[in-house]
């Protein structure tokens, strides 16, 4: 019988026979004809693993999102705290963000993306402990803009390292293992925040950070930020790392060497460059689907779940949030596994699809009990409206515009464009967790109604302007881009 052959899984192309390899369990998996199962665990065990260590600070940016949904009615119970500061409070993260998300290019492409991890950590363990030292607004609000900045600086930093060090077939779920941790961190912060005082569970955000700050001693740099960086040697052994050290690279090494010496003769990126045609296309995508991913609400609901539960008919917000964390995780799991097999572009409709629903049904439910009509429905209808909400976003439109930003832009550009776009990201953030009780206050219905057109807009522009991206490498993904532009 014929000996298989070994394809790289970058390239897909043939790179030696087994009985080249040298390696006891690849010629006995070829003898059994179960080459793929041998290749996943020698070659993608470092890129797991990095990967793994990267959404340490996915889990810090959840945990820091999800603290001020439990927490609200002790925090302000105990502090005296108002409605106005503590919106101020919820709120000022995104500030804290913004202002990250603005440095965060900047940062990665100086120190590198674990430089950046390194950095967006210290300001996170910063923040935590002046939260739980606080006594006042104004401690609580400082050591949560520390961990805003942190999480702006993570939200961009973590896909992109992600989607620089992952092969192509597995890029997708990888990256969207960042939303799924996202997650997961908000939701064992709803969780344990309903049992735990406010300031034990600031103390529990440095879990993740203790551990980020451990794991990068043992994970490679980016081979493309190496790369760039004109370390040949080092982007060499990075990338031999992360592919394992029976894979050749040789074909995977030159196109990326290709693509950023390509770039390299360009003049240095300047913001004014993002209008111009070669890369406006790219912005546009980029910076519409943070848009709509904010703009449907879901900073809005999510840091003020319980006030919501409460106001329509519950006699407790807590069953509510335990609710949406424990639908949070399974769907965003299985998002992570059907990006990459229904692609970017049906996840993202169907997504907006679900959150069009949840928000209708949670409006109705507000505007009946406005009217007094079917009274004994309304909690029903708003906890089922959220969860179908919290359901549809987490398998789409919460992980797949990072998963897109992470691709579309070429790597001269990336500090800058990545920077902007998470900037619009964090500035949504901030207008709709300001804003939310203020409009609630205004209109409930109408409040749910405005984010279900946001959620119809979303399904239109993808199918008009948005590629699709699965199955391609970073350089095919930008290539098709501009000949598209």
């Amino acid at each position: 019988m014929a000996v298989p052959e070994i394809k790289d899984v970058e390239r897909g192309e043939i790179v030696s026979r087994v009985e080249g390899l040298g390696n006891p369990l690849l010629k006995k998996v070829a003898d059994q004809d179960d080459v793929e199962e041998s290749e996943i665990n020698e070659s993608y065990f470092m890129a797991l693993f990095s990967t793994f260590v990267a959404v340490c600070g996915s889990f810090e940016f959840g945990s820091c999102v999800g603290y001020s949904a439990p927490t609200q009615s002790s925090i302000r119970r105990d502090l005296n705290l108002s409605l106005a500061e503590f919106s101020m409070f919820g709120s000022i993260l995104t500030i804290g963000a913004m202002l990250g998300a603005v440095m965060s290019g900047h940062i990665s492409d100086l120190t590198g993306r674990k430089g950046a991890m390194r950095t967006s950590t210290c300001f996170c363990i910063t923040g935590w402990l002046a939260v739980f030292f606080s006594k006042s607004a104004l401690l609580l609000d400082v050591g949560r803009f520390f961990t805003g900045y942190g999480i702006g600086v993570f939200s961009y930093v973590v896909p992109v390292y992600i989607a620089e060090i992952s092969p192509k077939n597995l890029r997708g779920a990888l990256t969207t293992l960042n939303q799924l941790m996202i997650v997961i961190g908000s939701s064992v912060s709803f969780l344990i925040g309903s049992l735990i005082s406010w300031k034990i569970l600031a103390l529990t955000g440095l879990a993740p950070c203790i551990v980020l700050l451990f794991g990068l001693c043992f994970i490679p740099e980016s081979p493309r930020w190496l790369a760039k960086a004109g370390r040949e040697k080092e982007f060499r052994v990075a990338l031999q790392k992360l592919r394992g050290r029976d894979t050749d690279i040789t074909n995977e090494a030159e196109d990326i060497q290709a693509s950023i010496q390509a770039l390299e003769i360009l003049p240095k990126a300047r913001i004014q460059d993002l209008i111009s045609k070669k890369y406006s296309r790219s912005v546009i995508i980029g910076v519409s689907l943070m848009v709509f991913q904010q703009f449907v609400g879901i900073n809005g609901i999510g840091f003020y779940a319980s006030e919501t539960f409460v106001k329509a008919g519950l006699s407790s917000g807590k069953l509510g949030t335990i609710a949406i964390a424990c639908v949070q995780v399974p769907i965003t799991v299985l998002g992570t596994v059907l990006i990459d097999k229904c692609g970017r572009r049906p996840l993202i409709m169907i997504s907006s699809g679900g959150i069009f629903l949840g928000c209708i049904l949670t409006g109705t439910s507000f505007f009946l009990k406005g009217q007094s009509l079917l009274l004994e429905w309304v909690p029903f209808l708003a906890v089922g409206g959220v969860l179908i909400y919290i359901a549809a976003f987490s398998i789409g439109m919460g992980p797949v515009p990072w998963v897109i930003m992470s691709e579309i832009f070429p790597i001269n550009v990336k500090g800058i464009a990545g920077s902007l776009v998470v900037l619009v990201n964090w500035f949504g953030a901030w207008a709709v967790s300001y804003t939310f009780n203020f409009v609630m206050s205004w209109s409930s219905p109408g409040t749910f109604y405005m984010y279900s057109a946001f959620a119809a807009m979303t399904i239109i522009f993808v199918a008009k302007m948005v590629p699709e991206t699965k199955g391609k490498t970073l350089e095919e993904i930008q290539a098709s881009i501009r000949r598209e532009t």
